[in-house]
């Protein structure tokens, strides 16, 4: 049964007890095998925990950051529509990006402060993250390739957000669930994070039964044969 109400009280849940690995064998349990982040995808501190829903954003790289060639308005705009989707965040969503080569930095410091305003949930970029001492001191938790001061100004635009994204053949929709901590980012679709977070609950849970049973000299093959965990 759901132990939820709404998606505050799910992060809260998620918080509280469960972490990647537990949700990501649920979800290999379920026949969903490729739902984590690339493993150079880190948290910039290793205490970094992120949980909340995905807002989308599409990055392209430019060549002709002055836009005096195409026929595309937004290639004309600085950042693309960076900024309009940083205004866009949501109170818990958090701000997922990609699309562009990994050569420069997606997200900073000004970035962090103004989620923090929208009461954003945190950063997570296939690409590198600059301003690194800033985003610290905000403590705003921010998951890319790691530090790496080269903009994004004039080398890539925002083309799009709230739209579908891949990360390295990992596709993100907008409002998906996202988990992140030192060992990698998942992604639980919508349609079936209900199930996934009622037994990643149960499976945590459990973990810890056998944890205390391991500490008090229960053998390996013992426990598992008992509660199927390991």
């Amino acid at each position: 049964m759901k132990e939820w109400n709404d998606d505050k009280e799910l992060v809260s849940l998620i918080k509280g007890e469960l972490y990647t690995a537990v949700v990501g064998d649920i979800m290999d349990k379920m026949g969903y095998t490729h739902q984590f982040l690339p493993p150079h995808i880190r948290p910039l501190r290793d205490d970094m925990f992120v949980a909340g829903r995905a807002m989308t954003v599409l990055e392209a790289d430019v060549y002709d950051n002055q836009g005096t060639s195409g026929t595309n308005p937004v290639l004309k705009r600085s950042f693309g529509l960076m900024l309009e989707a940083l205004d866009d965040l949501k109170e818990g969503e958090i701000y997922i990006c990609s699309g562009s080569s990994p050569s420069y930095a997606l997200w900073g410091e000004l970035m962090s402060a103004r989620a923090m305003q929208c009461k954003a949930a945190g950063a997570v970029v296939n690409g590198y993250s600059r301003d690194t001492k800033g985003i610290l001191a905000l403590n705003f938790p921010c998951f890319s390739y790691g530090p790496y001061a080269q903009d994004q100004a004039p080398r890539g635009k925002v083309i799009d957000y709230r739209v579908p994204i891949e990360i390295e053949g990992v596709l993100v929709n907008n409002g998906d669930m996202l988990v992140g901590d030192i060992d990698g980012v998942c992604v639980v679709p919508r349609q079936i994070e209900e199930e996934v977070f009622t037994r990643a609950l149960e499976k945590a849970r459990g973990e810890r039964i056998v944890l205390k049973k391991i500490q008090e000299g229960m053998k390996a093959r013992d426990a598992f044969d008992k509660f199927g965990i390991m």
